[in-house]
């Protein structure tokens, strides 16, 4: 009894089934090789990562911002001149406020500033004062090391300080207004002083005073008085004298 002859497929048929293979071979591969490498997990990491742009996370420091208030209204002062310096006053305190709001930032880049790299000076405009003149005071700032740092110049950490021996007459923190944080970048070398001086009515201080018109005046008569100040924590390195006449 003769059978029917098997019917041998084309090469074709071979050749689609060979590739058919090796495509199913490469799929196992290819499998295999993203459950091991994971790579979408780096390609997340670097969409969540925020942008940073600038030489630095916070603002460089050009001055320092001034406190607010911390004078009353001696009798005898009122008049048509003081109320003027009074309005070129408040425009000047709200520029400055303007000016000293610190930007949200990320964190700092620098490390905070030491105490030992940073000097703190305390200015007056002059080393004598007339009567009816007042004396214009500052802070100047210096960081003497080798490496940028982030310090707090806020006015919540600036103090100044007039004594006479050993009375106290006049702290501008007895009746300050709305202190507050300012973190900036010091660059190394730096020095920045107060954007503009905080002015001493010549009037003593005190925190049940504030805003009263009769606060004892210091004595003039070429009197001798020593200014003190702080910032961030660090004091001067020396007092600086001034007379009152």
């Amino acid at each position: 009894m003769s059978g029917t002859p098997r019917r041998r497929h084309s090469p074709a048929v071979y050749r689609r089934r060979r590739l058919l293979f090796v495509v199913v071979l490469l799929a196992i591969v290819l499998g295999i090789w993203l459950l091991i490498a994971q790579p979408w997990r780096g390609a997340a990491a670097e969409t969540d990562a925020p942008t940073v742009t600038g030489p630095s996370l916070l603002d460089v420091a050009t001055s320092l911002p001034i406190p607010q208030g911390g004078t009353g209204t001696a009798e005898g002062q009122a008049g048509d001149g003081d109320a003027d310096d009074e309005a070129d006053n408040g425009e000047t305190g709200a520029a400055t406020d303007a000016e000293a709001t610190p930007s949200p930032v990320a964190e700092p880049v620098a490390e905070p500033c030491a105490a030992r790299d940073i000097t703190v000076e305390a200015v007056a405009d002059k080393g004598a004062y007339p009567t009816g003149e007042n004396p214009q005071l500052s802070i100047r700032l210096t960081n003497d090391g080798v490496d940028d740092c982030v310090i707090n110049v806020g006015t919540t950490t600036q103090v100044f300080t007039i004594t006479s021996g050993e009375d106290t007459w006049w702290r501008s923190t007895d009746c300050q207004d709305d202190p507050s944080d300012m973190f900036v970048t010091l660059a190394a070398g730096q020095s920045v002083e107060s954007a503009e001086p905080l002015e001493w009515d010549r009037t003593r201080s005190s925190v049940d005073s504030c805003g009263r018109g009769d606060r004892a005046r210091a004595p003039g008569s070429g009197s001798t008085y020593w200014l003190e100040v702080e910032i961030a924590g660090i004091p001067a390195i020396e007092a600086i004298s001034f007379q009152l006449y």
